[in-house]
């Protein structure tokens, strides 16, 4: 099983505070097909610090790069670091990162070239790589590297990556191994590459014979009599072309499932959101949970029951009065416990539900608010709460964060018979509200309304 640890995030001068830190970085320019972010995002793979550095975006683009604290007389390791960093980057978002080249020094520059081949597009605003796996294995490393090279090749020499894409099957099998695989895996296949499939067999060819003589020895040989790929001949160039599809299927499938490196969107499916409070549960506990049981006690809850939660939007801090707020089972349905989350002063609720059935947690929002009861809201309460809300509404990520252990993120809410509205915008309208004296119990209605 490969290991898809939490990947802590910084941005903006957070980011800035890290490269003045110390001496001694790397910085290695990249081709990227994957939405590089615009400004420069700190990221901590692996017990290592890159920082993807922005390209600013608009008429004054500038080419992307990867820096990574780099000692004296250690810049193979470095660059090797950076390289396997690349790798799964490209793989978890589904493109390709490829390094083109590096310069070291006391300071992280910047470094790339206009004239390096790139289909970079800009990202969001924060840029979001968490979860990305872990690679123990020399074997998948090696496999993740053709396939990057593959990938970056595929628009530029199509022969080269077509022999990128074998080296990923070729360097994880000895021969008869490789050619049973390839086999029993070319029905797997979909899209133009199942296709393409067909399109051989009908011509009545052994299409893993075909993919080995016609293709790969093809590129990398040119013997005297045998099969080549004539750079000068376009009927070589379109069957190298057309077969591409099929050898890039089975690189890519062959680290899906035989190496089980997911990439982003298989984690989404996959990964159980849960899982960081499972240390908390008695076993019985959490087995019977995930059966899909209901709770009869909160005492089977564990150490779980009264513990303290933040409660934030990615990436940012948990505001104060959303820091350590005494989380409290309210609730059970089959395989779910609804949490109840409320501030010291008892002017901030927030509502849970916990799957752990399916390894999902939800934001209850519509049960969630700010109430007056004892008098003690303030505007901070009321500006924080109204910005979650509008932030939730608008697919902000939640994160909720015991001490000790990962953050815990919910599921993205999607709005139905919501006009979602700009949440700074519902800030100053709530405050405003607030002033005028229509008090906390107030605030929650007024925002919801506004919301509708």
């Amino acid at each position: 099983m490969i290991d898809t640890p939490y990947v802590p995030h910084l941005f903006g001068e957070a980011v800035q505070e890290k490269l003045k830190s110390r001496f001694g970085w790397l910085t290695a320019g990249v081709a990227s097909s994957i939405p590089w972010p615009q400004d420069d995002v700190w990221v901590l793979y692996d017990n290592h610090e890159y920082v993807l550095r922005g390209t600013n975006g608009g008429e004054d683009k500038r080419p992307p790069c990867i820096s990574t604290p780099c000692a004296q007389g250690e810049v193979d390791a470095a660059t090797t670091r950076v390289y396997l960093f690349a790798s799964v980057l490209g793989w978890f978002k589904g493109g390709h990162v490829d390094v083109t080249g590096y310069v070291s020094g006391s300071r992280p520059v910047l470094y790339g070239s206009r004239d390096t081949f790139t289909t970079t597009l800009d990202g969001g605003k924060y840029f979001n790589c968490n979860y990305m796996p872990i690679i123990n294995d020399d074997r998948i490393r090696k496999a993740l590297a053709f396939l990057r090279e593959g990938r970056r090749l595929r628009y530029v020499h199509e022969p080269y990556s077509f022999l990128s894409f074998f080296k990923v099957v070729e360097s994880q099998f000895s021969s008869k191994e490789r050619i049973a695989w390839i086999h029993d895996n070319l029905d797997q296949l979909d899209g133009d590459a199942r296709k393409r499939v067909a399109e051989l067999r009908a011509q009545g060819l052994d299409v893993g014979k075909h993919l080995y003589d016609s293709g790969r020895c093809a590129v990398a040989h040119a013997s005297l009599d045998g099969v080549i790929v004539d750079p000068d001949i376009p009927a070589d160039r379109r069957r190298i072309a057309d077969d591409l599809d099929v050898m890039a299927g089975l690189a890519s499938r062959y680290l899906k499932v035989e190496a089980g490196v997911p990439d982003d969107i298989e984690l989404y499916k996959s990964r159980d959101r849960t899982l960081p409070w499972h240390v908390l549960l008695p076993a019985r506990t959490l087995e019977a949970l995930q059966a899909g049981g209901t709770l009869r006690y909160m005492s089977a809850l564990g150490q779980l029951q009264e513990n303290r939660v933040s409660v934030r939007l990615w990436p940012h801090d948990a505001p104060e009065c959303m820091r350590k707020m005494r989380l409290a089972a309210e609730g059970y349905s089959p395989g779910v416990v609804m949490f109840l989350v409320v501030n010291d002063r008892e002017t901030v609720f927030l509502r849970f539900a916990m799957d752990f059935a399916n390894g999902r947690v939800h934001t209850m929002l519509e049960d969630g608010g700010v109430t007056d009861q004892f008098g003690e809201v303030i505007e901070e309460d009321i500006e924080h709460y109204t910005r979650y809300f509008h932030s939730v509404v608008g697919n902000a990520l939640v994160e909720l964060c015991i001490d000790g252990l990962d953050p815990v993120s919910c599921e993205i809410l999607i709005p139905v018979n919501i006009i979602p509205q700009a949440p700074e915008k519902m800030v100053a309208l709530a405050l405003e509200q607030f002033r005028k004296g229509k008090g906390g119990s107030a605030a929650n209605s007024e925002q919801q309304q506004h919301a509708e």
